[in-house]
């Protein structure tokens, strides 16, 4: 009794308040302000040094409260885990209102950091996750710099805007085109960016959704701070029922039977791309002209990237990766030749992947970029053999033949 009175007076006097933030170890539920902070203090020093059995000054109340009683009568202390916080008693609204609210708030960006990503699928009627283990980052993705920089600066000032989005009344996500011929690292790109905003993936497969009501079901089952991708958007939905809407009369029925340009449209920039925060939209195509212009304006697509061919900036990070090589005495030769012919990184990549040996996989790259050009100019080659026939039979032909052989000359 005495102890408990001293300690009471003790800390009533001192100029410092302490701050505990403990768990039971047999609890039934956690403390999730016990599991913030030792998250937060894991990047910054060693918890197990730290953590111990809680020692605090309590009055009587405090103390009963905290007692067992088995049924002989002895009293045994509950074991717990706790931290704290020790500061001078001016900082105590610092503290309660601001520190341990940091604290919280930065576990979250850790844990968010750490947790293993999700690939979602939609399978019948639900999504179907796996986990995503893809190591394409922005470091080893074989783009411009510039246009990467880019890439990684939008996505930065993006995240750090939630509360901008909501002071002027919009929602927060932004959308991104990415297109491009095959095999220039599109899909690569979209796993980069999941890597480094540690989102989780969600591939829509449009063929396997069947109706408006379908697809809004799906889209209102993404977690937050998600990615929607949809590949080959231009293959995926009909581009032309948004214009046919109003002259087709048998539309309606149709819209009721299948998704429509309109109800994805409406997903990405109409009421229900309100539900949730923090999503980025991503829709890939070959033949970015075959999209309606309605699917491409800012606030739908607000960034649109074009993944070309490959350039020698892209076939040194290539080269980099594969071969951890900075230079190769073939680099002048392969340099000039990508200069001149159309070749995808995949393409590149796949050279550089068949042999161990840098000097085999090189010189097997420069094989293969000769040719192509090769190729290119035979083809060059035969279409001015064919211009060449049709000028020269010009003279002798009817004007039928004669449109019929510039359609083909074009």
């Amino acid at each position: 009794m005495l102890f408990s009175r001293l300690n009471y007076l003790r800390s009533h006097m001192s100029s410092h308040h302490t701050i505990i933030v403990e768990q039971k170890i047999d609890a039934f539920t956690n403390n999730h302000v016990h599991g913030a902070v030792k998250t937060y203090l894991a990047t910054r020093i060693n918890t197990n040094m730290h953590q111990r059995l809680r020692v605090s000054s309590m009055d009587e109340k405090e103390i009963s409260s905290k007692k067992d009683f088995s049924n002989n009568g002895y009293e045994s202390q509950q074991m717990v885990h706790s931290f704290e916080v020790r500061f001078d008693k001016k900082h105590k609204e610092k503290a309660l209102n601001s520190y341990l609210p940091f604290i919280v708030s930065t576990a979250k960006v850790i844990k968010d950091h750490e947790r293993s990503l999700q690939l979602y699928t939609n399978e019948y009627s639900e999504w179907s996750p796996v986990n995503l283990h893809h190591p394409s980052t922005f470091d080893t993705l074989a783009i411009n710099q510039k246009l990467k920089q880019s890439i990684i600066d939008d996505l930065n000032k993006f995240m750090k805007r939630k509360d901008y989005y909501k002071r002027i009344g919009k929602a927060w996500k932004r959308g991104y085109l990415l297109y491009g011929p095959p095999g220039t690292g599109k899909s690569s790109l979209v796993a980069a960016i999941a890597n480094h905003l540690r989102f989780y993936i969600y591939d829509l497969e449009l063929t396997g959704v069947a109706t408006n009501s379908d697809l809004r079901r799906f889209l209102t089952g993404m977690t937050n701070r998600s990615i929607l991708v949809v590949e080959d958007i231009d293959c995926s939905i009909e581009m032309n029922q948004r214009e046919e809407s109003g002259s087709n009369p048998t539309y309606k029925e149709n819209e009721e039977h299948k998704v429509t340009l309109s109800g994805l449209l409406n997903f990405v920039d109409g009421l229900w791309s309100t539900c949730g925060e923090g999503k980025i939209i991503i829709f890939t195509t070959n033949y970015k002209e075959r999209l309606d212009p309605a699917l491409l304006r800012p606030g739908r697509m607000d960034m649109h990237i074009h993944m070309g061919y490959c350039t020698p900036e892209s076939f040194r990070i290539l080269a980099n990766n594969y071969h951890s090589v900075k230079y190769h005495a073939t680099y002048p030769k392969i340099e000039k030749l990508i200069k001149e012919v159309m070749v995808t990184p995949a393409e590149v990549a796949e050279v550089l992947t068949r042999n161990d040996d840098s000097d085999v996989a090189f010189h097997d790259l420069v094989n293969l970029l000769e040719s192509k050009m090769k190729d290119a100019h035979e083809i060059d080659t035969g279409h001015k053999d064919k211009r060449r026939k049709v000028d020269e039979k010009k003279d002798d032909i009817t004007g039928d033949e004669m449109k019929t052989l510039t359609i083909a000359r074009n």
